[in-house]
């Protein structure tokens, strides 16, 4: 493993620890009896935060950078999210369900394939986001600490472009994309959310809430080199060759919520 990949995955390893560590520990908390969880009914409220996309693309069979198969690179973006919840607090439980969705404009690249020549940009967007969860509570004094879990969906556009010239008479001719040895995908992907946070209630029936949350799409498997044209894999075979793509999202929001007695 080389010191680029260590770095790599000591900050996605990093991510993970940390959001599992938040968890577990609002949820050893919920487990202790409350002695006033906040009034049971529907909620619904607007929410806006910073955000923080976080990517990384695997060489899987080191065709960018030959000879070094599974060399990664992470590129992320910070940036600002806003969007709309709604949920419902159990009667008679320390329990609460709640959907959200949200837009973003977070868009993040890097170089960092060939740094060498810099022709190949691996590129990753995500516009809007969306999770369905469920999640436990528990009173401190006048605040309300939780923590949910659930599903989460995303529209992530994930590319990477080679420029390709060449000399004509001597004299170099423009870039241009070789469609050969580049790839794009503009999906919906599935994934997972966790998230803890503490509110309080403001005057009549809103509330404040502060909340950090963290999403993770996983991984998708994307080729080029189709034609077979250039060599990857230790034992440079003329083949198509493989990416791999993983996406994740953090977003720490405010958010102002109103109760509803339905």
């Amino acid at each position: 493993m080389t010191a680029t990949e260590k770095r790599i995955a000591l900050k996605f390893g990093g991510v993970w620890r940390h959001a599992a560590l938040c968890l577990s520990v609002a949820l050893a908390v919920s487990c202790f009896p409350s002695a006033s969880n906040a009034a049971a009914g529907f909620y619904a409220g607007v929410f806006a935060g910073a955000a923080d996309a976080r990517n990384r693309i695997v060489d899987v069979d080191g065709f960018s950078k030959w000879g070094e198969p599974g060399f990664a690179v992470g590129y992320d973006d910070p940036g600002f999210a806003g969007g709309v919840l709604v949920g419902k607090k159990l009667d008679g439980l320390p329990v609460r369900i709640e959907i959200d969705a949200g837009s973003a404009d977070l868009s993040a690249a890097t170089k960092g394939l060939d740094p060498a020549v810099g022709d190949e940009t691996a590129a990753s967007k995500l516009r809007w986001f969306a999770a369905a969860r469920a999640g436990f509570e528990h009173a401190v004094g006048p605040a309300i600490i939780f923590a949910t879990a659930g599903l989460a969906a995303a529209q992530i556009e994930s590319s990477l472009t080679d420029l390709d010239r060449s000399l004509v008479d001597g004299v170099p001719t423009p870039w241009r994309m070789d469609p050969d040895d580049s790839f794009r995908d503009r999906s919906i992907k599935i994934g997972w959310v966790a998230g803890i946070g503490v509110e309080t209630a403001l005057a009549n029936a809103w509330t404040l809430r502060l909340e950090g949350s963290y999403m993770n799409f996983g991984g998708s498997t994307h080729t080029l080199n189709h034609s077979a044209n250039n060599r990857c894999g230790r034992g440079g075979e003329r083949r198509a060759c493989t990416y791999r793509v993983e996406n994740g999202f953090g977003l720490l929001r405010l958010a102002i919520i109103r109760r509803f007695a339905l």
